[in-house]
């Protein structure tokens, strides 16, 4: 499988323009178009806003649960 980047913008009716000659005639072929969306929160982001106001977890807000100091652990050597 071959891979190609193409680097395009959209008109101003948001129509996508691909202008790029391949040498295959009459051949499947696959599209796959990313775009950043600003609006989009990233699933990390969404699951921490999740747990933190599930009330599932509101017991990690209790002091008994906080058996951890910064000075437990150590360096992660990878």
């Amino acid at each position: 499988m071959k891979a190609i980047e193409l680097i395009s913008k959209t008109d101003q009716q948001g129509h996508l323009k691909i202008n790029y000659h391949l040498d295959k005639k009459e051949s499947d072929v696959r599209v796959i178009i990313l775009y950043d969306d600003p609006n989009e929160i990233d699933e990390e982001t969404l699951w921490l806003q999740s747990i933190s106001k599930n009330p599932a977890f509101d017991f990690l807000k209790e002091p008994n649960e906080d058996i951890y100091t910064k000075s437990d652990g150590g360096p992660l050597n990878a």
